[in-house]
Order: structure tokens, then C-alpha cells, then sequence
């Protein structure tokens, strides 16, 4: 008796179904769909950036890797110099890791000029199918210059008897 008095029991599966309803949407899915896309996206611009673009910036820069560029605000425990970024964390030093940031901006622009050719193929291709003309569905009655569809064999306007065309 208890149970069924509850309104919050009683109203349990009707929750679970809008929930599911709003789950299975195809919008839903689709986002879904993209944020992991995205993510794996993501993974392999990083690499690209990580492993193929800045390895020959750091080449003509002096062979350092460009993640060790920052600059020291606060020397930790022991004192540096730190030759590598890992070492001065390690040691608790305050840096401002401008290495690192470049490395997130170039893998920014990676993903925002990808994005941008996707955005202008996907437009492109909606310019063409909006100048692609349509089927004719309708027709003009000769007599009375109505228009009817294209299967009628008699104009529901002035009646008159229309030829197969």
C-alpha cells in the first residue's frame, strides 16, 4: 500500500520512457555519433602536431623539443635551472609553458581549417541540389489556366476533358 501511494513510484516508467524516447531521437544518436568522431579527430590532429609538424620546428630551432619552451616565474625545490619542462614540474617551479601553447594553437588551427573545408563542401553541395530544378507535379489547364496535377484527365475547376500528354 504503501508503494502505490508514492506519486514518485508511481511515475517511474513513465520517466524511464520519455527518457528513452528523448535517447533514441535521431538527433541524439547523431550527436552522439559526432562527439566521437570529434574525439578520435582530435587524437589524430594532436599526433599530426605532436609527432609530424613541430619535431622539424624544434629541428631548426636548435633540436629542442618545442614542448620544453616556458618560461620560469618561481623556482621550486631544488632550484634550477630546469632543462626540460618535466623537471621544473617535478621540482615544483611556477612556469608559463608557452611550448605547449603553441603546440594547442597550431592544432586549433589544424581542426578550425578542417572544420572550414567540411562547412564549405556541405554548403557547396546544398547550392547544387537547391539549383537542381524539380519534377513537375502540376500542370496548367488549357482552358481555364488553373493549375492541376499532371495525372488529372479533367480539371477539377472548369470540368473540361484534358489530353493525355
Amino acid at each position: 500500500m504503501l508503494w502505490g501511494s508514492l506519486s514518485l513510484f508511481s511515475k517511474e516508467p513513465v520517466m524511464f520512457k520519455e527518457f528513452r524516447d528523448f535517447a533514441l531521437k535521431g538527433n541524439v544518436i547523431d550527436l552522439a555519433v559526432g562527439v566521437i568522431i570529434g574525439s578520435a579527430f582530435t587524437t589524430i590532429v594532436n599526433s599530426l602536431v605532436d609527432d609530424i609538424i613541430m619535431p622539424p620546428i624544434g629541428a631548426l630551432l636548435g633540436g629542442v623539443d618545442f614542448k620544453d619552451f616556458f618560461w620560469l616565474i618561481e623556482t621550486g625545490d631544488p632550484v634550477g635551472p630546469y632543462p626540460t619542462l618535466a623537471e621544473a614540474n617535478e621540482a615544483g617551479a611556477v612556469t608559463i609553458n608557452y611550448g605547449m601553447f603553441v603546440n594547442h594553437m597550431v592544432t586549433f588551427l589544424i581542426v578550425a581549417l578542417v572544420l572550414f573545408l567540411v562547412v564549405r563542401s556541405i554548403n557547396r553541395l546544398k547550392k547544387q541540389k537547391k539549383e537542381q530544378p524539380a519534377e513537375p507535379t502540376t500542370k496548367d489547364c488549357r482552358f481555364c489556366k488553373t493549375e492541376i496535377p499532371l495525372a488529372a484527365t479533367r480539371c477539377p475547376h472548369c470540368t473540361s476533358q484534358l489530353e493525355q500528354e
